[in-house]
């Protein structure tokens, strides 16, 4: 389980299958086994060796995500797993990737930027205005939401602290949407189901 807070930004030094970062935060506290979120996908780690961090995508996690588009040099978002005694600080992430977005807008709002994503339908559905997303491992807030994209607001720090701030359109993201509206629709479809 994750919340979405991004603890460092990790670089690339072989893209997936065989994924390893150099990360030197996130490195020091791992293990052979640990859980990892790489742009809000969870992955195990295979290897810790100094500063780099190994993990091995399988051909079902790339159809998932956006992480084959992963190149030599690529920032990506790293969490690791909660633990016990851990501030809760963004919303609850199980890393289980729902669908990849694409960036349809960048707009300056101020300080801040909106980011406006096209989303698959499963994503959209549960998708709530001033609801919570996770997008590349962050949790955010929907400032709003309509039948084919969402949009949030990016303040300076995040921005600073996370790849979202590099963003550019047509680029693809990682999506998971709140846990929580995930079982309320299947609570609710389940109920309307004849006996």
């Amino acid at each position: 389980m994750f919340t979405g807070i991004v603890m460092e930004t990790g670089e690339v030094m072989a893209p997936p299958p065989a994924l390893r970062l150099r990360a030197p935060q996130t490195a020091a506290g791992a293990a052979i086994g640990d859980s990892v979120a790489i742009e809000g996908c969870c992955l195990t780690v295979t290897e810790v060796e100094g500063d780099e961090l190994a993990f091995h995508a399988i051909p079902e996690t790339l159809r998932l995500t956006m992480l084959g588009d992963l190149a030599e040099g690529h920032r990506v978002n790293l969490e690791p797993a909660l633990r016990v005694g851990d501030a809760m600080a963004g919303h609850w992430v199980q890393g289980h990737v729902e669908g990849v977005g694409t960036v349809a807008a960048v707009e300056p709002d101020g300080e801040a930027v909106t980011l406006t994503v096209r989303a698959p339908a499963e994503v959209l559905r549960t998708t709530i205005l001033k609801g919570s997303i996770c997008v590349s491992g962050v949790s955010l807030t929907v400032t709003a939401v309509d039948g084919e994209s969402f949009s949030v607001s990016l303040i300076p720090h995040t921005k600073a602290v996370t790849t979202l701030g590099n963003l550019r359109p047509g680029a693809r993201v990682n999506l998971e949407a709140d846990v929580l509206g995930r079982y309320v629709e299947r609570l609710l479809s389940a109920a309307r189901l004849p006996a």
